[in-house]
């Protein structure tokens, strides 16, 4: 896809961003826990959300969508399905199958597209297993198609040494549907798995970072809420704002948990000019930001990895406009999502004659060395590589490969750019 010339000024307020993909997923899969109706505003109808959606039907939930509301009926009890659960190209679901299935009753097998299905999961299988669950795949229960004998399980205490919000919440949801469990971390992963289960009175403690969960003795509370816009899609246009010239962007409605708006507070340490008005704080921190353009400087990005691991990619085109050397570390995380996204990243500052070095765990990049102006650049198939890297349309003429994978997070990205100048051409 050749993506059209952005405007080099402007100031725009945006609404339709995308609905929180995360919250979204939970929103569907917990409904299984309750004891009655579930109504969700602003779900995410993006292909992941859509393959959550599809799996919790095969499981047994009741699935209506009235104009924006979404409304799952749970089953009053599980369905043991007579086919292949089908996890699109979704990790995070997968990965949250592994947990709530292993400790239900049944048999289920969980499969994913091409790429889903090279990505580990042995990062929750393995702890499972090793609690005596019945989770069998290929290289030892690493890589999908997997199969779940579902069994209850020991109580059990893990450390999250990956800082991953995936492995917690799938550890949560096991140790909820058998005999409790106690999750500890050093540096709190994302936490809307315990928000929304708080919401449901479900019997979770949290406190210094360790998650204390003891088994349901009973179904649990439905709820009602709203999804709000996904501070991770919000990012690109914040990037987009912080590298234009005499132009302000406000974001409506954007969540504001603090551990996914660290990408927001990078971008403030590089100089960009950023103001958070909170709205409402109920299950979560909801509110506006406040963009304007701005002078970047090069950053250090070494901490608080966990907290925006999804906005480095989009972090690498600020570094693009940066005045010196921006360096990431402690990011191998970044080798095992929808691509290997240091490579993916280095690949496309390769092909626009940039000056990088490649770490184990990260990248360094010299700003303004771009050269060059008409680019044939890659997305390897990861939606937010093609997102990010079309950012790059506001200064240089650009060409995506593959831009249909923007469709498994934000349908309308291309659209909402027609409102900073653009006319979508696919």
């Amino acid at each position: 896809m050749k993506i059209p010339t952005i405007k080099k000024e402007f100031n725009i307020v945006l609404e339709n961003i995308a609905a929180d993909k995360s919250i979204s997923h939970r929103a569907a899969l917990f409904s299984l826990l309750t004891n009655g109706e579930c109504r969700v505003l602003n779900y995410l109808y993006a292909q992941d959300c859509l393959h959550t959606l599809e799996v919790i039907k095969q499981l047994g939930a009741k699935v209506q969508i009235k104009e924006d509301e979404l409304i799952i009926t749970p089953p009053e009890e599980l369905i043991s399905p007579n086919v292949v659960l089908d996890c699109g190209n979704s990790g995070t679901l997968m990965r949250l199958l592994i947990g709530f299935l292993a400790s239900s009753k049944g048999f289920f097998v969980l499969s994913g597209d091409e790429y889903l299905n090279k990505r580990p999961m042995k990062r929750v299988s393995a702890i499972l297993n090793d609690l005596g669950a019945n989770i069998y795949g290929r290289d030892e229960a690493n890589y999908a198609p997997l199969a779940i004998a579902g069994k209850n399980i020991k109580y059990f205490k893990y450390h999250n040494y990956l800082k991953s919000a995936q492995v917690k919440t799938a550890l949560i949801l096991a140790g909820l549907l058998s005999n409790g469990c106690e999750v500890s971390e050093d540096e709190l992963s994302r936490d809307h798995s315990e928000n929304l289960l708080k919401l449901m009175n479900a019997p979770i403690k949290v406190e210094n970072n360790i998650v204390r969960v003891e088994p349901i003795t009973q179904k649990l509370k439905p709820y009602s809420i709203k999804v709000p816009n996904d501070p991770s899609s919000a990012f690109f246009f914040a990037v987009l704002c912080a590298i234009s010239k005499n132009s302000t962007l406000k974001l409506k409605n954007v969540l504001l948990n603090k551990t996914r708006i660290e990408a927001f507070v990078v971008l403030e340490k590089m100089g960009a000019n950023i103001k958070y008005e909170i709205k409402e704080n109920n299950y979560e921190c909801i509110g506006d930001i406040i963009i304007k353009s701005s002078e970047l400087k090069a950053v250090e990005v070494s901490e608080n990895i966990s907290w925006l691991i999804d906005e480095i990619p989009a972090l690498s085109i600020a570094f693009l406009y940066a005045n010196g050397k921006s360096i990431v570390k402690n990011a191998k995380e970044l080798r095992v999502k929808e691509s290997d996204r240091i490579k993916a990243v280095l690949e496309n500052y390769k092909l626009l004659g940039v000056e990088y070095e490649e770490f184990e765990d990260g990248f360094s990049v010299i700003g303004k060395s771009v050269k060059g102006n008409n680019f044939n650049l890659k997305s390897f198939a990861d939606h937010r590589i093609a997102m990010s890297f079309s950012l790059l349309a506001k200064d240089y003429e650009i060409n995506i490969d593959d831009t249909k994978c923007v469709d498994a997070s934000f349908t309308n990205f291309y659209d909402i750019l027609s409102n900073f100048g653009i006319n979508n051409e696919n």
